[in-house]
């Protein structure tokens, strides 16, 4: 046993008495109980602690289910293991969690019932009434994306809240406890525990320090880089809190059942870590917490949760293949200085995801620059009387944690040619999981979907973002002139494709790229990077030039849908990205090649009118040889972001219109083959048209998240009609970072264009017409700190016990 005289209780079983059962009445049956109010809207699972691809728990809302009425999922599905109850003066109520309905009935364990459910960017907040006490359950994982070593850090925080109903004081105590499922190990067997408990100090951002006690879990046999059901096995599972106050602090481990059923009769733990060589049979295993606060009128403790890997990815790279270290380690040293700075850093952060927040409010608000529309102005609405600006603001809330919640910052290999590569002014790498669709690692045609987050709140992180996938190819590992598909087949393996046998979309990704570089430019000013990598995105853009205006059979981004010959919209992605390569030649001195992409991005812009418009001049083809088939032409986003130029503005004006004709019930299907769309590429098809039809396609879209059927995280694909299902005969896709492709209107915003203009205008744009100008106030890049806030770097003497 460690010693735990700094947390005020003794090693041995607690002789604090509880108080007397008292005598409410049981609650009815909970699909009594009416669901509970959702603000700002009701989507299919609402985020718990996203924080990372192995970290991320939501709560289901498909079919009336609540907080209380089911375990919380991974985001593949599965259940995770973590409970939640509140006893008030005797009475258990259960908020997380469907336990009560494992037990025979008890006259004092009761569930409570949900009263309402609010989200933003940062936060989830799940009420209850439970008898005499409203409960509140906080869900915190930060969004702080100019803070990268915040950002690093795969924890998220839960704070539970107690508060009186009828002016009088309760005695409160709270249980909470966590299963090996987040490992995805159902065996105490295998599983190996430590109980930790950290030292007094060890903090440095002036919050109040506080002393953070842990169950640490991991694989008795582990496997490094490999996942089972999508969950890591290898690393370790953290579950923190402190004593909080709280009069008596108790904690046990051992089988589901006796250790919560022990809680529930006798409102304490025993203080029992548990013996690795006791086993509890076929019964999962908890890890548990529960605090005594006495009788008070209000009270709350916090948690914190979290799957943590180190290393974090395998890479090749020119010195070779290395396993790199997750950037928090960088920041905060080994992983019990970073639990213990997380905890401690509480405050700090949430100013930070509060700033992230006020601005995200504040940029597209009625009264803001971008004047979204009122339920009163506008034509063609498929959800008539809801205001744009909310339905907007749920759907990007939404987003955020789950754009974030796909990355992994990494600290970058030695680089033989640099001995000043592992200085403290060396940047990170970051790391993207193709989430729920195939897992590939830095998959191009998902990180452009993704980027206008980027290019909205910190366009540096598309640069760590883009920096593996371009020394993979710059160092000779990728065969092809034109651009990778990814830099590895299955996350967390960033082994490359040194066969060039990745997935075959020439044309899509080598207009990703050369878009999105000269995005990162014209939103940070940094044309050194431009500069570096010019001839790499010259040699894409010489393979645009011969097989972009008239593509072959091939796959686009919606590689779900199959190859297609003389798609219109992955045609002109190549040409928009041979005028932006016109551009970057222009930055980069190369004025001859300038002219030349330029030439070809005008000739050939000529041209695509001429086969993509439909002869009714209605709308544009799907594909050059079929008439009247038609698709979202999101692809001229960029050319209207960027203020390029080349679009003509009729054709913005004509498919604005059209796109209100085709409107289904959930929003504007993909195209005509099917009846299913994409939320991203909805969102950059509203920034490319009138304010009307804008409308339209953002409230289509709250209108599916408050009444689909759907029971996994805010998938992108899904039926514009029905019941807005996920589409017949493709994996259900969840928790995608392509929600990223959600703030289109928020990275037009930045570039100062009026919300009240028509799609082809681009007035008030902080971009001259195709210049090379980069935002008047850019962000520009900086290195980032190596920490976030003063740390200790000596080790810290800690207590632990191994089981």
């Amino acid at each position: 046993m460690g010693t735990f005289k700094n947390l005020g209780i003794s090693s041995g079983a607690q002789t604090h008495n509880p108080p007397p059962f008292t005598n409410f009445t049981v609650y009815p049956n909970r699909d009594a109980i009416n669901p509970p109010k959702y603000y700002p809207l009701r989507p299919p699972a609402i985020p718990l602690a996203v924080r990372s691809p192995y970290t991320s728990a939501w709560s289901s809302t498909s079919e009336s289910k609540t907080l209380n009425s089911q375990m919380p999922i991974f985001w593949f599905g599965q259940e995770l293991g973590w409970e939640g109850i509140v006893v008030v003066d005797g009475n258990s109520f259960e908020y997380m969690g469907p336990v009560i309905d494992d037990f025979p009935e008890l006259p004092y364990f009761n569930t409570t019932i949900p009263l309402e459910v609010r989200y933003d960017s940062q936060y989830s907040n799940f009420t209850f009434l439970a008898g005499p006490v409203i409960i509140t359950a906080s869900f915190f994982s930060p969004v702080t994306p100019k803070d990268i070593c915040r950002t690093s850090i795969p924890l998220s925080y839960l704070t539970t809240t107690v508060q009186s109903n009828d002016g009088k004081p309760h005695h409160v105590q709270f249980y909470s406890d966590v299963t090996s499922n987040w490992m995805e190990l159902l065996k105490d067997s295998d599983v190996i525990k430590e109980f930790h408990t950290g030292p007094l100090n060890g903090n440095g951002t002036g919050n109040v320090t506080d002393v953070p006690t842990s169950w640490i879990l991991r694989s008795q046999k582990p496997s490094t880089f490999i996942e089972q059901s999508q969950i890591a096995q290898w690393g370790n599972f953290s579950f923190t809190t402190s004593s909080f106050g709280s009069e008596n602090f108790t904690y046990q481990s051992g089988s589901s059942t006796s250790v919560r059923f022990g809680f529930v009769n006798n409102r304490q733990l025993n203080n029992d870590v548990g013996s690795g060589v006791r086993g509890f049979g076929d019964q999962v295993p908890v890890y548990a917490f529960a605090h005594d606060m006495g009788t008070v009128l209000e009270t709350s403790v916090r948690y914190t949760i979290g799957s943590i890997q180190s290393p974090a990815i395998r890479y090749l790279h020119k010195g070779g293949l290395s396993d790199l270290a997750p950037w928090w380690e960088k920041c905060y040293g080994e992983m019990h200085d970073m639990i213990r700075f997380h905890w401690n850093d509480f405050d700090t952060v949430a100013a930070l995801g509060h700033e992230f927040e006020t601005k995200l409010r504040a940029d597209f608000y009625p009264d803001s620059a971008y004047g979204f529309l009122e339920p009163g102005n506008g034509t063609g609405i498929a959800v008539p009387f809801v205001s744009e600006a909310e339905s907007y603001y749920g759907i990007v809330a939404l987003s955020a944690r789950q754009v974030m919640g796909a990355y992994v910052l990494a600290v970058p290999p030695s680089d033989p040619d640099n001995p000043d590569s592992s200085a403290d002014n060396v940047e990170p790498l970051m790391f993207q999981k193709e989430i729920s669709s195939n897992g590939n690692i830095n998959t191009v045609d998902v990180l452009y979907p993704a980027s206008p987050f980027f290019l909205y709140a910190n366009p540096t992180l598309l640069k760590y973002v883009m920096q593996p996938l371009l020394e993979l190819q710059e160092g000779d590992f990728y065969p092809n002139t034109y651009s990778t598909h990814d830099i590895g087949a299955s996350f967390p393996l960033a082994t490359g494709h040194v066969e060039g046998s990745d997935e075959y979309m020439p044309v899509e990704n080598s207009g990703n790229f050369i878009l999105m570089a000269y995005a990162y430019y014209k939103f940070t000013g940094d044309s050194t990077w431009l500069k570096n990598h010019y001839d790499l995105l010259a040699q894409f853009a010489q393979y645009l030039i011969q097989y972009s205006l008239v593509p072959a059979a091939q796959l686009s981004t919606d590689d779900f849908a199959g190859e297609l010959a003389n798609q219109t919209n992955l045609a002109i992605k190549g040409i928009v990205g041979l005028q932006a390569m016109s551009a970057v030649a222009r930055v980069a001195g190369k004025d001859d090649d300038a002219a030349k992409f330029a030439d070809r991005a005008t000739t050939f812009y000529d041209q695509w009118e001429g086969l993509a418009i439909d002869p009714s001049g209605k709308h544009t083809v799907l594909a050059y040889q079929w008439r009247s088939s038609w698709g979202l032409l999101y692809n001229v986003f960029f050319d209207k972001l960027l203020n390029m130029g080349l679009v003509n503005p009729k054709v913005y004006e004509m498919q604005s219109a059209w796109y209100a004709q085709v409107s289904q019930i959930f929003g504007v299907p993909l195209d005509n083959r099917h009846h299913y769309t994409k939320s991203d590429w909805e969102i950059w098809t509203a920034a490319t048209c009138s304010p009307t039809t804008r409308r339209l396609f953002i409230n289509a879209l709250a209108y599916w998240l408050n009444e689909t059927n759907t029971d996994l995280p805010f998938t992108d694909l899904y039926e514009v009609v029905g019941l807005g299902e996920y589409p017949l005969a493709i994996p259900h896709f969840s928790a995608r970072p392509v929600a990223g492709g959600h703030f289109a209107l928020l990275a037009l915003g930045k570039t100062g264009q009026l919300s009240t203009a028509t799609g082809g205008d681009t007035t008030g744009s902080l971009f001259a017409k195709n210049s090379t100008d980069a935002l008047p106030q850019p962000d520009v890049p900086t290195i980032p700190p190596s920490k976030s806030g003063p740390r200790k770097d000596t080790l810290h003497s800690k207590n632990h016990i191994y089981t």
